[in-house]
């Protein structure tokens, strides 16, 4: 069974272009993303400590999300670029974070799925860095990480096939998947992850 749907839209060959013409705005705004990862899959054990099925899974993808971090720390101080004082605010996560339900399963279904659409942009988005890269471990680097962020992807779906019947997480991942497509063609293009 598929765990997951293609992306709505692909990512533009401006935003390509636009990172890898600014790669240290991009490195800083990348670690920012994998520490927010790595609180956002330890924010589901803290808010569903309830859900046992999941949580080792959680655990797991939370201190996998800080161990990127880490690794991108490494490069970050390799080229001498420090982290950003404070860590500010994705637009593309806050939209798409506003168009979920409010009641408590509601919400929980919306928020594994926006996880799902959320990490599979990511995995399309490392392709593209890894195959523009000139710098083979640069190349090696983000091949590795497009390769766990498309597991991601997929874990958050089949954690919530565990609660809610297989029809309803489908057409609610199609609906995200629409969202997202609107929401990342309408941002700016910018030396970020998102």
């Amino acid at each position: 069974m598929k765990l997951n749907l293609d992306l709505g839209i692909p990512s533009k060959k401006e935003w390509i272009e636009c990172v890898l013409s600014d790669f240290n705005s991009f490195l800083q705004d990348h670690a920012d993303c994998e520490r927010k990862a790595s609180a956002m899959a330890m924010s589901f054990v803290a808010k569903y400590p309830d859900r046992t099925e999941i949580i080792p899974d959680l655990i797991a993808t939370g201190i996998e999300e800080l161990e990127h971090f880490q690794q991108v720390y490494q490069v970050m101080e390799a080229r001498g670029l420090q982290l950003t004082h404070s860590i500010g605010e994705d637009p593309y996560v806050t939209q798409l974070i506003k168009k979920c339900h409010s009641g408590r399963e509601e919400r929980f279904l919306d928020r594994l799925l926006i996880a799902s659409v959320v990490e599979t942009r990511g995995a399309e988005r490392f392709r593209m860095i890894s195959e523009g890269q000139e710098d083979a471990e640069m190349h090696r680097f983000y091949k590795i990480l497009w390769a766990s962020e498309a597991k991601h992807g997929h874990i958050f779906v089949k954690m919530a096939l565990i609660y809610f019947k297989e029809k309803q997480v489908y057409e609610r991942l199609k609906w995200w998947v629409d969202q997202e497509a609107e929401v990342i063609d309408s941002l700016a293009i910018r030396p970020a992850l998102h």
